[in-house]
């Protein structure tokens, strides 16, 4: 077993969590921007955040930068049994999306008097987030 390339797998943690935290920001402020405003004026959703704005962002995207770490330390533990390439990156991608992803948003989908778009876009956000980040951390990872 091939020892794995710590640097590359940094190097690839940062570009796959530059790619999902754009992509988070078109989710979260771009297509569900009006859906948040509906939630918060019907009382489903805080107007106001508990944690300050500063602090939630910051959070948020650490918390992305974290989840990329895993996923490109799980691509590149695997790619000597699954093979290298986006085959592979697209496997670890979908698992560590799904599990990021589907749990929280299905009970929220379930218990959260806000319209099912908001936690399908949180799965998405997550999901195809996870996938995007994989695909960019595989793409730049050499052993």
């Amino acid at each position: 077993m091939a020892a794995i390339n710590r640097k590359r797998v940094l190097l690839g943690t940062v570009a796959g969590w530059l790619v999902w935290a754009m992509w988070s920001l078109v989710v979260n402020a771009v297509l569900l921007a009006p859906y948040y405003e509906a939630a918060g004026d019907a009382g489903h959703l805080l107007k106001e955040p508990r944690y300050a704005a500063p602090v939630f962002l910051a959070s948020w995207f650490l918390t992305l930068l974290i989840v990329t770490g895993i996923a490109a330390h799980v691509y590149a533990w695997v790619r000597g049994t699954l093979g290298p390439g986006p085959g592979t990156a697209l496997r670890v991608g979908i698992l560590v999306g799904f599990c990021a992803g589907f749990p929280l948003s299905l009970s929220v989908a379930t218990w959260v008097p806000v319209e099912r778009v908001i936690p399908l876009w949180w799965m998405l956000d997550l999901w195809v987030g996870a996938i995007l980040a994989t695909f960019v951390a595989a793409w730049l990872y050499k052993d």
